[in-house]
C-alpha cells in the first residue's frame, strides 16, 4: 500500500515534517511494509520555507539581518533540493511577531531585513526565488526590501530616504541602476492570498494598518504616502501598480515586488504544491493523509487541506484529514474529502493537547488505518 502524507504544521504542536513522521509511525503499526511518502506542506504562510525545504531535501541557512525596528536578529532562508530555488518568509525578518505590541508603528517599521535575506540567497547563485509575504509588521511598500537590493529612493535633496511608511511621501527620484538582479535572470514568485489593491478603502493601510499599530491619523498618512509611491513607480517604471489585485499585500510589498522584480503573485497553497512535487507523487497512491491544527470555515479558502483535496480529485484519489480541532468541515466533503478525524482522545487543556500532538496524531492514524484495512 502506498500512502502520501501531506499535512500542514499543527501550529505550536508540530511542524509539517513532524506530522508526516507521526502519520508514518501510525500507519506502520498496522501495515509494516507500507510505502509512506512524506510531503510536508504549507499554505504560503508561516512554515512555508521549512515545509518546502523538508519536502525537497533542501537546506536552511541563517543570516544576521535587520528586524522591523532596525535591531539585529537572526533571520533564515532556504535553498530547495534543486539547488537553484531560494525561499524567504517575510515574517522571518519583517514579521509582526518581532515587534512588541506597544512598539508597533508602521510609520517606522521596515522590510529591509527581508531584502538582506534575498541578497544572501542571490549571493549563492539561485535562479528562482519564492517569497512568502504573510504576517508583516510593515507598510513601506517593500521599499526597505528594495533598498537592501540596491535601489535608491531619493528625496528632494538627493539623499536616501529613511525606513518606514512615513518616508514614502518624500520620494522624488528612483534610481534602479544598482539593483543587484539587473544582470541576473531571476524568476520571482510570491505566495499571496489577498487581493487588496495598494491604496483606497480596501488598500494596505486601511485594512491591515490597524493590526500593525496604525491609528486613524496614521492610516490616512500611510495611504497618501503609498499613493505617492505608486505615482513615482508609474513615472519611473511606466507601471501602474496601484489598483492591481495583491498590490496591497504585506503593507504594499506586493506592489514593490511586482513593479521592481517582475514578481508573479500566486495563491500560497498552489505555489507550495507546485514546488513540493506532490502531484507526481499522488498519481499512483492508494490513500492521501493530510491535516492541520484546526479545520474550520476558513479551511476551504486556500488552506492546505483544500488544496490537497482539489489536487487529489484530479486523479480520483481518496483523502483523509486529521486535525486537533474540527468544526464547520462540511464544505470539505463537497470538495471531495473522504473523511475528517479529530485527534484528541479525551477532553484536556490546550497546553496538554499541544504537548501530546505527535502521539495523538500517531494513535489516530493507527486507528484509521485499522478501519481501512
Amino acid at each position: 500500500m502506498k500512502f502520501i502524507l501531506a499535512p500542514d504544521s499543527f501550529k505550536e504542536s508540530m511542524t509539517a515534517k513532524e506530522a508526516c513522521e507521526a502519520m508514518a509511525r501510525g500507519i506502520k503499526q498496522v501495515i509494516p511494509d507500507a510505502v509512506c511518502i512524506q510531503v510536508p506542506l504549507a499554505d504560503g504562510g508561516e512554515g512555508t520555507m521549512q515545509a518546502l525545504a523538508d519536502a525537497t531535501g533542501g537546506t536552511v541557512f541563517y543570516q544576521e539581518v535587520t528586524d522591523p525596528l532596525s535591531n539585529l536578529i537572526r533571520g533564515e532562508y532556504a535553498i530547495l533540493g534543486d539547488g537553484e530555488t531560494g525561499v524567504v518568509e517575510l515574517a522571518s525578518a519583517s514579521g509582526l511577531h518581532l515587534v512588541p505590541k506597544e512598539k508597533r508603528n508602521p510609520l517606522v517599521t521596515t522590510t529591509y531585513g527581508t531584502g538582506q535575506l534575498i541578497k544572501a540567497l542571490l549571493a549563492k547563485g539561485i535562479k528562482k526565488l519564492i517569497i512568502a509575504i504573510g504576517g508583516s509588521a510593515t507598510n513601506d511598500g517593500g521599499v526597505g526590501l528594495l533598498q537592501a537590493l540596491g535601489i535608491r529612493f531619493l528625496d528632494e535633496n538627493e539623499e536616501e530616504i529613511g525606513f518606514g511608511g512615513r518616508e514614502l511621501g518624500k520620494i522624488t527620484t528612483i534610481e534602479t541602476a544598482g539593483l543587484i538582479t539587473n544582470n541576473v535572470p531571476l524568476e520571482v514568485e510570491v505566495a499571496c492570498d489577498v487581493t487588496n489593491p495598494l491604496t483606497g478603502p480596501t488598500g494596505a493601510s486601511r485594512i491591515y494598518g490597524p493590526q500593525k499599530g496604525a491609528t486613524e491619523e496614521m492610516i490616512s498618512e500611510l495611504d497618501r504616502n503609498l499613493e505617492h509611491y505608486a505615482e513615482k513607480i508609474k513615472e519611473y517604471l511606466n507601471v501602474d501598480i496601484n489598483q492591481v489585485p495583491g498590490a496591497g499585500a504585506a503593507g504594499g510589498t506586493g506592489a514593490g515586488l511586482m513593479a521592481f522584480l517582475q514578481a508573479t503573485l500566486v495563491p500560497g497553497i498552489n505555489l507550495v504544491i507546485k514546488h513540493s512535487g506532490i502531484e507526481n507523487k499522488i498519481k499512483d497512491a492508494d490513500f492521501i493523509f493530510t491535516g492541520e491544527g484546526s479545520i474550520d470555515h476558513q479551511t476551504v479558502n486556500g488552506k492546505t487541506i483544500s488544496g490537497v483535496v482539489k489536487l487529489a480529485q484530479k486523479y480520483q484519489k481518496p483523502v483523509i484529514a486529521f486535525a486537533g480541532r474540527v468544526c464547520d468541515h462540511e464544505m470539505l466533503y463537497q470538495l471531495g474529502l473522504k473523511s475528517v478525524f479529530g485527534i484528541l482522545p479525551e477532553v484536556c487543556s490546550l497546553e496538554e493537547a499541544l504537548r501530546k500532538g505527535k502521539l495523538n496524531l500517531e494513535q489516530t492514524t493507527t486507528a484509521v488505518t485499522r478501519v481501512l484495512f
